[in-house]
Formats: C-alpha cells, sequence, structure tokens
C-alpha cells in the first residue's frame, strides 16, 4: 500500500496545468530549434532508416504530405492543448503526433536520449482531467492521485535519462569503471572546440573530477526521488549544473530534460502566492490611506485650535 502511495501521491491539478501549458509550448520550440528536420526527411524517403519502434507500430515512411500535416496538427494541438481547454483531446493528438514526429526526425541512428522524459510526459498529461478550464486552472489547488502518477511518471522518466546513461557508459567499457578516468571530455572539447573547453584543457585533472562527478551523480541520482523540501531542490540545483557546465563546455545542451525538471517543482503555488501578495499591498494601501486621512483630520484639528 505504502508502494501504491508512493506512485500515486496527491497533487493539486494546479501543477498540471502549468506543466501542460509550459510543455506544450515547448513542443512548438522544440520542432523548429531541436528535432527540425523531421520535414525535410519527408522530401528524402529514401534516406529513411525507421527506429524499433516505428518498425513494431508499422508506421508509414515520411513524405511532403503526412510530415506537412503532421506538422500542422501539432502547431493546432499545442496551442489548443497550452490554453488549458480540451485538455484531453488536444493532449492525445499531441502525444502520439510528436512521438512519430521525434520517430522521424531520429531516424538517422542518434536518438537523443533527452527527449525521453518529454515524450513520455506528452503520454502521461491527457491521463488527468482538468475541474477548471483557462487562466484559473493555474491556481487549482484541487489534490488528486491520477494527477500524482502523472507527475511521478515525468519524474521517474526525468531521473531514469540520468541513471541509464550511467549505465550506458559502464556497458560500453565492458561494465569496468574506466570511462571517468579515460580522456573522454578532452576528446569532446577536441572536437568540439569552445572558449571555456579550450582553457580547461590545460588542467586535464579538473577534467577528470568532472567526469568522476557527473557519472557518480548519474548513478545515484534515482536518490531524488525519495529526498523532499530543500535536499531535493539541492539535488535538482545539481543536475541543472551539470547542464550548464556541459553548455558551458561543449555547448551541449539538454533542455528537453531541463523543462521536465519543473514536474518537481511546486508550481501551484506560483498563484496564491502572487495573490496573496496582491492582498497584502492592497492592505498595505489602505493602511496608508487610512493614516494619511487621519494625519489630515489632526492637522484639521490642530488648525481649528
Amino acid at each position: 500500500m505504502r508502494a501504491v502511495n508512493w506512485f500515486t501521491p496527491a497533487i493539486a491539478l494546479g501543477r498540471i496545468a502549468w506543466l501542460r501549458t509550459i510543455l506544450y509550448l515547448f513542443v512548438i520550440l522544440d520542432m523548429h530549434a531541436f528535432v527540425r528536420d523531421t520535414r525535410d526527411k519527408g522530401e528524402h524517403p529514401g534516406l529513411y532508416q525507421p527506429l524499433l519502434l516505428a518498425r513494431l507500430l508499422d508506421l508509414p515512411k515520411p513524405s511532403v504530405a503526412n510530415t506537412t500535416a503532421l506538422y500542422f496538427v501539432l502547431i493546432v494541438a499545442c496551442l489548443v492543448g497550452a490554453t488549458n481547454y480540451f485538455p484531453r483531446i488536444a493532449g492525445w493528438i499531441v502525444a502520439p503526433a510528436f512521438t512519430w514526429w521525434v520517430l522521424i526526425g531520429m531516424s538517422d541512428g542518434k536518438v537523443d536520449h533527452d527527449h525521453l522524459a518529454l515524450v513520455i510526459a506528452l503520454w502521461v498529461l491527457p491521463t488527468v482531467g482538468g475541474a477548471r478550464r483557462g487562466r484559473s486552472s493555474y491556481g487549482d489547488q484541487t489534490r488528486s492521485e491520477a494527477a500524482g502518477w502523472a507527475i511521478r511518471c515525468v519524474q521517474i522518466c526525468v531521473i531514469a535519462t540520468y541513471f541509464l546513461s550511467s549505465i550506458a557508459k559502464l556497458r560500453s567499457a565492458g561494465w569496468a569503471l574506466t570511462w571517468p578516468g579515460s580522456a573522454v571530455l578532452t576528446w569532446a572539447i577536441v572536437r568540439r572546440p569552445h572558449p571555456v573547453g579550450e582553457w580547461l584543457l590545460h588542467y586535464p585533472w579538473v577534467l577528470h573530477v568532472m567526469q568522476w562527478v557527473g557519472i557518480i551523480g548519474e548513478f545515484c541520482s534515482p536518490v531524488i526521488l525519495w529526498l523532499k523540501g530543500r535536499w531535493q531542490l539541492l539535488g535538482a540545483l545539481f543536475f541543472l549544473g551539470f547542464h550548464a557546465a556541459n553548455t558551458a563546455i561543449l555547448l551541449i545542451h539538454f533542455l528537453p530534460t531541463v523543462v521536465c525538471w519543473l514536474a518537481f517543482a511546486p508550481l501551484e503555488r506560483i498563484v496564491p502566492w502572487f495573490q496573496a501578495r496582491r492582498v497584502d499591498k492592497r492592505s498595505d494601501d489602505a493602511r496608508q490611506a487610512e493614516d494619511q486621512a487621519e494625519q489630515g483630520r489632526e492637522a484639521q484639528q490642530q488648525a481649528g485650535a
């Protein structure tokens, strides 16, 4: 029973509303900035090599017609879903459509594991309904186990991105702990030269330390799922710093994974926080007006005397 409760915590629907808006808008960005060659592959279907999932689902080869249709369907469905209106309908359109978009875009043999959490998030978000619609949904404090299950799925996939990466590093080295002691970062910097990375080439011991910190952090990442409060925040900040360092050294980003870290954030508190500040400001303004009025009455009394 405790395990079931862990997988289905009661979480406010407001967090789901925020994730819908952010992730659906991010999908549009992803289609134009990251997995952006899907429509190009529709123009050259002869080079298409379907991935395993595409073969299992027997998806058709990309063409100008179906990739163009896929593009416009995704844009419209994402924009609708981002408003938190018709969340199930829009969500069940976006999830398979973007999955197909990614399968085509990554059919050249390079599968980016930074899209794992994003794709799973798009599949679980439509499983949660919304008690409210539009802007009011962001402050919805209604607790829902369905929302908790969806959030937990995203969190697990975020963490799995790192943990499975550490396993892949060990497997590629014949299950020996040689990756952190290798010159892989040096090779990566030489391959992708950047001023910060080139400066670090003069300090190879720093690169080795970074490799050890990286693989240990990835291997221990599942611990974050059981941390709470500030400790979980520190764990999240560690990996966000990890990505910031990768971007600074190699210009490699993990934005599809980074944006899914928001599943750990109490986004449902944003609207109540602003509302409380607004109430406090109104109270302060009313108090100041009352004080000024009192001072005015006192001045009149003194002038009359």
